[in-house]
Order: C-alpha cells, then structure tokens, then sequence
C-alpha cells in the first residue's frame, strides 16, 4: 500500500509539474508580448510629425523622437510657385520675400526607421496652409504735443519700416518728425521676411483744445487757378463742421469731396480762380489753421489764399505760338499739353525755353524793341492785335479776357496766319516811310511829318484806330481849327497822329501836323498791312 501511495504521489508530482512549466510559458509569453505592445504604443506615441504655425516663421515642423528623417520641405504660393525656404530648429522661413496676407500651403515628408516602416508605412506626409500677418493701423491720424514725435500704432508687431530713422518697439512706430504736423506714406511688414505692405498715409497735426485743418496751400499762400484746396482734419469731418461744406468767397465754380472722413478737397473748373485775385475758405466755426507742416497755426474762421498772376513770359510765348509776334518760340523740353489745365498751370509757370526771331532781314530798329519776359511796344502792340481780333476792348493790357481767350486759342491749336507788318519812318529829309512785312520790304515811299510846330513824336507806337476814310480836326499852329472830311487809309498810332493819305504838291518834307501824309495809291497799299496793332516807328 504504502509502495503503491508513493508510485501515485510521484505521478501527480510529474504532473504539477508540467502544468507549472505551461503557465510560465504562457506568463512570459504575455509578458513578451505586453511588452512588445508597450514597445509598439511608445514607438506609435513618439514618432509623430506635425505641421505648427510659428510666432516667428512661416511654420514649424515638430518631429518627436521615433519620427525619423526629413526628406523635404515645400511651400506654394497661391499661383502655385515655388517659394524657396530656409529650415532651422524645425522652423520654415521664406528665402525671398513674401507679400503680407498672402496664403501659403507648406508640406514636409519625413522617411520613417527602417524598423517601423513595416508597420507604419516608409514616408509620412503633412500639409498646413498658413497666410501671412498683415498688421493694420489703429489711426492714421495722430495728435502730437510740443516737441514729442508722432507715434503710429498697428495692431500686431511691426518687424521691418520704410521711412528711413524710425523707431519700432512692438506695435509701435515712432516717426523722426521735425515739424509739428505734417504727413508721411509708411509702409512696414509684421516679419522681417515680409515685403513692406500698402503704403499708408499718416498725417500729424499740434496738439490743440480745438480741432486743427492743414491746408495746402497753406495760409496766406499762392494758389494756381485750377489748383486744389486740400483740407485734412484732426478729427472726422462730419464732427468738426457739423455736416456743412467750407465756403468759398468769392464763389468759383468747381466742387467738394471727401478724399476720406478727415479730408475735403475742393476741385476748381472751368477757368478756376481768377489770376492775381485774392479768396477766403469760410468755416462754420473757429479752427486752429496751419499750413502742411504746421507753419503759420492761428484760430480763425477762415483761410485766406491769393491766386497768383499770370506770366508776362508765358504770355509772350502764347502770342508768339499763336502767330501774333516776330518771334517763334521753342521750349526747351516738352511742350505744354493742349489741355485747360495744362495751359493754366502754365500760365502761372511758364516752361523754359527761348525766342528766335521767325523772319529773315529784321530791321534793327524792330530787334532794338524785343525784350524777353519784360513789357515792350511789341508785346503791346500784340496784345491788342490779339484783342482786336478776338473783339475784345483794345487797350493792350493783358486782362482776364486776353488770358481765356489766349488760352483757349492754344488748347485749340489756333494760329494768326496773317504774318507780321512793321513801318518805320524817317524824319530826316527826304522823309521816306517804309513797309516791312515777314521778312521783306513791300514798299518804300516819301511821306510828310509834322512841321516844326507840330513836329511828329519820335519813338514807336502800335496803331490803334484803322479806318477806310473819316474826318480828321484839329487845331493849326496859328489857333484856327480844321475840319478835314473824306481823308482816306487812315492808321491812327500815336494820339491824333496817324498815317493816311493826302493831297499834297510833294512828299518828302515836314508839311503835316503831326501825320504821316502819304500819296492816295502808296496809302492804299500801306492800309491792308496795318491793323490794329501794327507797330509804327518815327526815327530821325
């Protein structure tokens, strides 16, 4: 019994056994494969890729430690090009400059170990479409105490300035201003990788209890006719005036707008302002007025402009472009567009350029007259040549209606095809008159001066009466008067004094009182070439 109870104990022993070694087996199996799995999660958990936005970059690549090697790293443009990058520390900067607000698609690769590859797959891929900061200004106008700088402020950080000795510090660009107001375009980027963005206007203006209006011009300064009024707030427009528009005094046709909700503009037209007068721009309150860079600040209801005359040497170059001179005028670039506005502001600005006589054989007594840019007979005698033909009052004074009419001749092209006619007159005796027309010498004929006692004025006189036949009277050396009816060709040039013809025995000697008395047939030659404005020459 008792050999029988141990060969049974011995079996079950065996057997225990066995089965002990079976769940070990298992147990470390388990175990392996616990840690296989644990292996596998820690390898799947650390070797991710993401694709972050950067505070500082276009983006950054963030690899943890099983995530392999980068095999490359693009960026596109919205057009679909190539934007070359630079990779440092994980992050994605541009090479070239990019524009602010521009969407980027960025897309890295990353090879995956060799060992995980089975599992994971050889490459993994990710993308991130980012758009570039654009930093906006809180204001573009800015008030500035006395002697501080203008202080600009954007809602994200400024990065890179175009105006040359600013200062940044965050969202905040200090302008190197010298002047108490004025105005600047600025352009900046959020990233020093950006392109500078839109330029900006940014206006300044002094520091003032009540609002303050740059205007340019400024005050007590010239405007050109057709010139703009620009007026730029330091608060909305609406608040200042109250809804009303400045008023121009006098009136002048042409209009207001607003540029924006700190600026008005009035706009002259047609003829604009009136050469060499003075305005006023009336406000419904008092303001405190300044020129562009603050120059001349004073509280007033008003701002006051004169309008600057027109040029005696542009007028000079209108009459001689329009035929109405000796001389031929070239200017020393471009000419002026055939446009009101060009023609205006040339007016008051006359381009450079020079003269040249436009006849050959020019009798020096006529070249003796011309002056450039100075009054003289010629520019007189032009003057109401022009003023005639255009039936204007003859005075030879160019006014508003010579300079319109002037100016509309030259945007339409105009041109007096007529040439140009000069007489000259010796007094000495034999007395000759002679007719000088466009280079030569129609006739040459004796005449009569005046007597001793009602001499004929010596100088030169542009006609101003020209008439087929009338009476002339007078009064004789002796205080008798007479009552000379039916004289013909008469061409009145200095007070009574004129040449005509009349009956005579002889010419060639003084017999006249004061006239230029020529034969019937010479006069009526003469008369065609002497107009209102034709210059006459008495000379010894």
């Amino acid at each position: 019994m008792s050999v029988l109870s141990q060969s049974g104990g011995a079996r079950r022993r065996k057997t225990l056994r066995r089965n002990g070694s079976r769940v070990g087996l298992w147990i470390c199996l388990a175990v392996v494969l616990l840690a296989a799995a644990g292996g596998a999660a820690v390898v799947w958990t650390y070797s991710g890729v993401r694709l972050v936005a950067d505070a500082s970059a276009l983006g950054r690549v963030e690899r943890q430690p099983f995530a392999g090697s980068l095999v490359s790293v693009r960026a596109s443009g919205p057009d679909g090009r190539a934007i070359p990058l630079v990779v440092s520390h994980g992050r994605l900067t541009p090479r070239i400059p990019v524009a602010a607000g521009e969407r980027i698609s960025l897309s890295v690769v990353v090879r995956r170990p060799s060992w995980e590859s089975w599992a994971l797959g050889a490459m993994r891929r990710e993308t991130l479409v980012v758009r570039t900061p654009v930093a906006k200004i809180a204001s573009q106008w800015v008030s500035v105490g006395r002697g501080a700088h203008a202080e600009v402020r954007f809602d994200a950080p400024i990065a890179r300035v175009s105006l040359a000795g600013a200062a940044v510090s965050g969202r905040t660009v200090t302008l190197p201003t010298r002047t108490s107001a004025g105005s600047v375009a600025l352009r900046v980027a959020a990233r020093a990788w950006e392109r500078l963005g839109a330029p900006v206007r940014v206006t300044w203006f002094p520091q003032s209890s009540r609002p303050v209006v740059l205007a340019s011009p400024g005050p007590n300064a010239r405007a050109n006719p057709l010139a703009p009024i620009r007026l730029t707030f330091s608060a909305p427009v609406a608040s200042v005036l109250g809804g009303k528009k400045p008023t121009v005094v006098p009136a002048v046709n042409g209009q207001w707008s607003a540029l924006d909700d700190h600026t008005l503009v009035f706009r002259p037209s047609g003829t604009g302002l009136r050469f060499d007068s003075e305005l006023a721009v009336r406000f419904p309150s008092a303001l405190v007025v300044a020129g562009p860079t603050g120059a001349d600040a004073h509280t007033t209801t008003s701002l006051r402009l004169s309008v600057a005359p027109a040029s005696f040497l542009r007028l000079q170059q209108l009459l001689a472009q329009e035929g109405y001179l000796p001389l031929a005028w070239t200017p020393a670039g471009a000419d002026v567009q055939r446009t009101a506005r060009s023609e205006l502001a040339a007016a008051v600005a006359p381009p450079a350029g020079g003269f040249q006589w436009g006849y050959p054989n020019i009798p020096p007594e006529l070249k003796a007259l011309w002056k450039a840019g100075q009054p003289n007979e010629i520019t007189r005698g032009a003057v109401m040549m022009f003023e005639d033909d255009h039936h204007l009052g003859v005075d030879g004074i160019a006014g508003p209606k010579v300079w319109y009419a002037l100016l509309a001749d030259a945007t339409a092209g105009k041109r007096r095809t007529a040439g140009y006619s000069y007489v000259y007159v010796h007094r000495n005796v034999p007395q000759l008159l002679t007719l000088w027309h466009d280079g030569r010498i129609v006739l040459t004929s004796p005449g009569n001066t005046g007597v001793p006692a009602a001499p004929t004025a010596l100088g030169t006189w542009p006609v101003f009466e020209h008439i087929p036949a009338g009476t002339m009277s007078g009064t004789n050396p002796d205080g008798t008067h007479y009552d000379d009816p039916g004289i013909r060709w008469i061409s009145y040039f200095h007070g009574g004094d004129a040449l005509h013809a009349f009956n005579r025995a002889s010419y060639g000697t003084p017999q006249s009182l004061g006239c230029v008395e020529l034969p019937l047939e010479t006069a009526a030659k003469v008369w065609p070439y002497t107009p209102i404005g034709t210059l006459v020459t008495i000379e010894n």
